[in-house]
């Protein structure tokens, strides 16, 4: 890419001085020429052209390399296993995931995560000989067979995860995913093969890429803290609930308190109240008089 670029920039500049020079303008293009050979000089831009050259050429073989890679199954297994892990662990808390875990009675897939419809079960090892003899064969009949055989490997190979990891009597969820860590390997099976995808999406098999499957964890995390809300709102009803009864009861207490109790040591207190102040008016005459009589007597 970066080599078309500079080749781009050297033909627009060797047009402009054959332009230059056509219409005449010999000085002219001399004087550019000059400027842009000291421009050239300055920007240092031999230099930094060299440069990307080589960081183009580092790109290409390292390309290379992955594509090399993704030839071999081990070498492509491992990617897979990787990529499948960092969307999880980019996306999920360490108590939705689990890596490489027995579970289902001793089946070992290469992660799973936890939901609220049971255990989802992801497989990353996916048959990709075929397809790479597909892509690169020219030869129309030969597409044609490594189409058919690749379209026979996945089947066979979600028939497979199907029967491993699909079984909710044990505590799965009723779906599982098959991952796929290239792109346009997904692509090409939801063009070419959408008919295959369906059929073994009713058998409990979801075919899913990078994109798709950060989509779909998404969703299920969503899913997970809607759960746990309901679950908190469960626990703050029952509460409520409780203390609802509580309340209830104190009332009757009060109540039977209040009508028995405190109404009767009320009265009791009025009655007490209004004897008090008689008592008080009679004392209160019979010292006014007392006194008046020590008054008259004098």
């Amino acid at each position: 890419m970066w080599e078309i670029i500079i080749i781009f920039l050297l033909i627009l500049v060797l047009g402009m001085l054959l332009y230059l020079v056509f219409r005449g303008k010999k000085d002219h293009a001399v004087d550019l020429e000059n400027a842009l050979s000291r421009a050239w000089t300055k920007m240092e831009l031999g230099e930094k052209i060299t440069l990307l050259a080589d960081q183009a050429k580092e790109i290409q073989k390292s390309y290379r390399s992955f594509e090399q890679m993704l030839r071999t199954p081990t070498e492509r297994g491992h990617f897979g296993e990787i990529s499948l892990e960092t969307i999880l662990a980019d996306q999920l808390p360490p108590t939705m995931y689990g890596i490489r875990e027995k579970i289902l009675e001793g089946k070992i897939p290469d992660a799973h995560i936890k939901s609220t419809v049971g255990i989802i079960c992801i497989d990353s090892k996916f048959p990709l000989e075929n397809y790479r003899r597909l892509v690169e064969t020219e030869e129309q009949k030969e597409k044609s067979n490594f189409r058919k055989a690749f379209k026979d490997d996945v089947e066979n190979h979600l028939k497979k995860i199907a029967g491993e990891y699909v079984c909710p009597d044990k505590g799965s969820a009723e779906f599982a995913f098959a991952y796929i860590p290239v792109e346009s390997v997904a692509y090409y099976l939801l063009t070419e093969e959408s008919d295959l995808l369906f059929k073994m999406v009713k058998k409990g098999v979801q075919v899913v890429s990078p994109l798709t499957l950060s989509q779909k964890v998404e969703l299920i995390k969503a899913g997970v803290q809607a759960r746990y809300l309901s679950e908190k709102a469960l626990v703050v009803r029952k509460e409520i609930l409780s203390l609802a009864s509580s309340f209830r009861k104190v009332d009757e207490i009060w109540k039977v308190f209040y009508e028995s109790h405190l109404k009767n040591v009320t009265r009791k207190a009025d009655e007490l109240d209004i004897a008090y102040k008689k008592l008080r008016d009679e004392f209160d005459n019979i010292q006014k008089g007392e006194i008046n009589k020590e008054f008259n007597k004098e």
